[in-house]
């Protein structure tokens, strides 16, 4: 069978055991026949994910990362309950089928979700946008319209009204984070320590709350090959819970650089069309879009950049332990200082 284009090979070291994966499949989800394919989606930098194909039936298997989880990330069970709801209002969530917490089968708990086909835009455009006008605000609109549409989504009516605990939840994300950085830390990065102190005791009181992805990125959506301008699928739920939007927001203008702007926040494609859109513009099309307020976005666009040296550092760390051996994450640590530098700049 032809392998699907955006799939490899399983890499050699995430190998899991199929045949067991395989039986439990088949005894779990309807309609399952045949002995199983599996490649390996290459783009994620932390949860496995995996396409299954049972003859022309294909599936998406996640699971987390080989090696120690940090207490709260990489939840599948989470994210299972997210999409099993979310799907049925917001129609960019795949549909989830299937949620397993028996590590005996393949290691680790996993979820199986729906497997949508598109285009995602990664370091370089997909070759169905290199010749569409405008490509770059296009797109880009597209993902701050998918962000702002999961935010105005009522939590409660879809039965997810107890997905998270809003109250506090700003404070305890920053204390949380400051613990993740000391589990995966090598060595001492003062302004890492500066940007803690400070984000305690400016801590923002934002009284909306919504359903939170808390990665969300150009990276971790889909786009029809023929639709620049609506996102079609959002990926990686794992981490979503409810909270305060504006640390969604800050989330995705931590990944966003300016045009001319000398660091590079986040890896987009070159343009080819034009430039993108400042982070300004994406702030005024959200806050119009949500009706919601942007008070002190300064706060929440510096916890980003710090959450991003964390998240950096954890999988460096895993390289660096030999639990993992893509390549990859050799020089990630080099990358926690620049993050944390602009961060400071941020707050002034």
């Amino acid at each position: 069978m032809t392998r699907a284009t955006d799939t490899i090979a399983v890499r050699a070291d995430e190998e899991m055991d199929w045949p067991t994966l395989a039986d439990h499949l088949c005894r779990h989800i309807d309609g399952l026949d045949g002995p199983m394919v599996v490649e390996q989606f290459p783009g994620g930098h932390a949860n496995l994910t995996y396409l299954v194909r049972f003859g022309t039936r294909e599936l998406v298997v996640r699971r987390p990362p080989l090696g120690p989880i940090p207490k709260g990330g990489h939840d599948m069970g989470r994210e299972y309950r997210v999409l099993s709801k979310l799907h049925r209002v917001y129609d960019r969530a795949p549909e989830a089928y299937h949620f397993c917490d028996d590590e005996g089968v393949i290691g680790a708990a996993f979820l199986v979700t729906e497997r949508r086909t598109g285009v995602v835009v990664r370091t370089d455009w997909p070759e169905a946008f290199k010749s569409v006008p405008d490509v770059e605000r296009r797109t880009s609109f597209a993902l701050i319209d998918g962000l702002a549409d999961l935010h105005v989504v009522d939590a409660e009516a879809i039965g997810l009204g107890r997905l998270g605990r809003p109250q506090g939840f700003v404070a305890r994300q920053v204390s949380g984070w400051y613990q993740r950085w000391h589990a995966a830390k090598d060595k001492e990065i003062p302004a890492m320590d500066r940007l803690h102190a400070r984000l305690e005791a400016g801590l923002p009181d934002n009284p909306t709350v919504s359903i939170l992805h808390n990665d969300y990125k150009m990276d971790n959506c889909q786009f029809r090959a023929d639709d620049p301008d609506r996102i079609h699928s959002v990926f990686d739920w794992d981490m979503a819970t409810l909270g305060d939007p504006l640390v969604d927001l800050g989330t995705l203008l931590g990944y966003w650089t300016d045009p001319g702007e000398a660091m590079e926040r986040g890896k987009m494609p070159a343009p080819i069309a034009g430039a993108y859109p400042r982070r300004a513009e994406l702030i005024d099309r959200y806050l119009g879009r949500t009706g919601f307020s942007a008070a002190n976005i300064g706060w929440y666009e510096a916890f980003a950049l710090w959450k991003t040296a964390v998240v950096v550092q954890q999988i460096f760390i895993r390289f660096k332990r030999g639990q993992t051996q893509d390549t990859r994450f050799a020089d990630y640590d080099k990358r926690v200082p620049e993050l944390a530098a602009e961060a400071e700049r941020i707050l002034g």
